[in-house]
């Protein structure tokens, strides 16, 4: 199994304009060509946390997906954010996991935080969803998710966790400290990748986008309410090794998830 190179992407967001955001993204990644294996963006990354999703949902045969494959082939490295997506008559904040040979692994966000009217404008997701990618076994979640550690208990299926998030500055603490739960109780690496600046509703936002290793230790970050790009080297031997010596989770509690 070989190791990977994770590239987190800190940025400010152009309000409910998506060719702006597409735009200022592709300038950034042109510096992480032929330096990754994957690239995370933040969360509605090509709108801010818009409840407009009628408006602005776009299809998977549309400007945005088109635009990732095409990134991710450029760039040789792996895609990940969400995108709102609209679907069969349902709206999904919708994460996507795009290759550079066009494939796509997709999740919609299970937890939609009901505070801000998600649950009003989008509907829930119901998998959970572990995609494979140069032998790591990736599990994909989006912002509120990071608050429900049951649905993302390691059952032994996955070597690391990707959170995109919209978190707002006043709660940077719980996503700081929920981030670092995670790498530890599932003994897997953690990347949070959350923006920055001020959305359109006022709403602001410090980032504290991090990679974490399975002891829960800061391995790459990009300072607090700033944009900018850190890249994280994740050992696969050593994830191996920690898991072989310190097998926690042979004492895990068995559980089934319900709908």
């Amino acid at each position: 199994m070989r190791d990977l190179n994770v590239s987190i992407v800190q940025c400010m967001l152009h309000w409910e304009d998506a060719g702006a955001n597409r735009a200022m993204l592709q300038e950034r990644l042109a510096a992480l060509k032929g330096t990754t294996d994957l690239i995370v963006l933040p969360e509605m990354f090509t709108t801010g946390f818009s409840m407009r999703s009628g408006e602005l949902a776009e299809g998977m045969e549309g400007t945005t997906v088109a635009w990732m494959r095409d990134r991710a082939a450029d760039l040789g490295a792996a895609l990940y954010g969400s995108v709102i997506i609209g679907e069969g008559g349902r709206r999904y904040n919708r994460g996507l996991f795009v290759m550079p040979d066009g494939r796509i692994t997709t999740y919609d966000k299970r937890h939609l935080f009901r505070f801000a009217g998600e649950t009003e404008h989008y509907s829930p997701g119901r998998k959970r969803v572990v995609v494979e990618w140069h032998g790591w076994r990736i599990l994909l979640q989006v912002c509120f998710d990071l608050r429900f550690p049951v649905f993302a208990r390691n059952r032994r299926d996955y070597d690391a966790i990707l959170y995109v998030a919209n978190w707002p500055e006043p709660r940077r603490f719980p996503w700081s400290q929920l981030l670092i739960a995670r790498a530890i109780e599932n003994q897997c690496y953690v990347v949070g990748v959350n923006r920055v600046g001020m959305d359109g509703k006022g709403n602001h936002y410090s980032g504290d986008s991090v990679v974490l290793d399975p002891r829960g230790a800061c391995i790459a970050s990009v300072a607090s309410a700033r944009e900018g790009l850190a890249t994280a080297h994740l050992d696969r031997a050593g994830l191996e090794e920690f898991r072989t010596k310190f097998p926690v989770a042979l004492e895990a509690d068995d559980f089934a998830l319900r709908d």
